[in-house]
């Protein structure tokens, strides 16, 4: 059987996964002799010009960075009408698949990890960028222990336009920051506010929190975390306390950076290895915008509620699909109001009909 070529120079050799948008598969580079982790866009939203642009827009983001803790972009073109993507091919798995398989990590391994989190961001930060969908799923741990963060598919540019739109990902519910889900502005902040989610189930074995219905996102309540010791008496007060510092809802609460993060996870940790930490940045996070405010176009509170449940749903499949679609309870307007009840996602019975469904529902119930 002849070998999938593409662009005459990549050649795949097997699966490494796919998404909503894209699948990656892991292939040899025949020019430099090296594997790469190939990404291409899904066929059916390489017609669509807003996709193919972010996508590409993606890959000239994440070709700006250069650091350890970053995987590398080595290339970027089209080939049989589809937007590729050639990536740095990381030998390990995500920090998803390793609280999947050891459970919650010893609180000094766990702050270490961090750490390297906050060095990739700090670098990115620098560069103008905010990542926006910090996540287990989004950080690699190498088979030298090197953590690197991937995917800067919604990460957006000073100078860029902002790429909110309905239906876009903003990430996955459970590390998404409150700002994020009011669509207020997105700063860098909302980054730190992903690490801070990351570590606590690091230390916990779970998510900081779990999201029952679509009102529940634009309230307060979800993002009351509880004291991560609660679920891990172990962990140490003071690394507990940087925790609820990232998990702050309000993003000025916060560490003022990656950098700040990474040397109170230093302190915290006991680590008994001296990690290099990132310079201090001349500006803090909360100053740093996925976008001018000039060209900031915000979207609703509504739209940007389901963006995030969308990514939620795809991210968790049918259970989560179930989950944000059914329970929890809904806000009653008030006798004589005009605010419209919005029904919930229906509940699907695979991925693809949960795609439909949520695209549906976003043209029905977004404004």
């Amino acid at each position: 059987m002849a070998a999938t070529l593409v662009a005459g120079r990549y050649e795949v050799e097997r699966p490494l996964g796919h998404g909503a948008m894209a699948v990656v598969d892991l292939a040899h580079d025949r020019e430099l002799g090296r594997p790469v982790a190939l990404k291409r866009l899904a066929e059916n939203l390489a017609r669509d010009d807003g996709t193919r642009g972010r996508f590409l827009r993606e890959a000239r983001l994440a070709a700006r960075l250069s650091h350890p803790n970053v995987v590398r972009v080595y290339d970027v073109g089209e080939a049989d009408g589809l937007p590729f993507i050639a990536m740095e091919y990381v030998d390990g798995e995500t920090l998803a698949e390793v609280v999947a398989r050891r459970g919650a990590l010893p609180p000094p391994e766990a702050a270490a990890l961090a750490i390297q989190a906050c060095r990739a961001l700090a670098a990115a930060h620098a560069a103008g960028l905010v990542h926006r969908d910090v996540k287990p799923q989004n950080l690699l741990l190498a088979s030298d222990g090197t953590l690197k963060l991937g995917d800067f598919g919604i990460a957006v540019g000073l100078e860029g336009t902002r790429l909110t739109e309905a239906g876009t990902v903003l990430g996955t519910a459970a590390y998404l920051a409150p700002e994020q889900a009011r669509g207020d502005d997105v700063t860098a902040a909302a980054d730190v506010y992903g690490v801070g989610a990351v570590l606590y189930e690091l230390l916990t074995g779970r998510p900081p929190r779990t999201i029952g219905s679509l009102s529940e996102l634009g309230g307060f309540e979800p993002f009351r975390i509880a004291d991560v010791r609660e679920a891990a008496p172990g962990v140490p007060p003071e690394l507990a306390a940087a925790v609820a510092r990232c998990l702050a809802f309000a993003p000025e609460d916060r560490p003022s950076s990656a950098a700040e993060l990474a040397r109170e996870l230093l302190a915290a940790s006991a680590a008994a290895e001296t990690l290099p930490l990132p310079e201090p940045p001349s500006e803090r996070a909360t100053e740093i915008r996925a976008t001018p405010r000039a060209a900031s176009r915000r979207p609703s509170r509504r739209t940007a509620l389901a963006a995030g449940v969308a990514v939620a749903c795809a991210a968790g499949g049918a259970a989560a699909a179930a989950a944000l679609s059914g329970g929890g309870s809904r806000p009653i307007p008030a006798a004589g109001s005009t605010e419209r009840v919005v029904p919930p996602v229906p509940v699907a019975t695979g991925p693809a009909q949960q795609a439909r469904d949520i695209a549906a529902w976003l043209r029905r119930n977004s404004g």
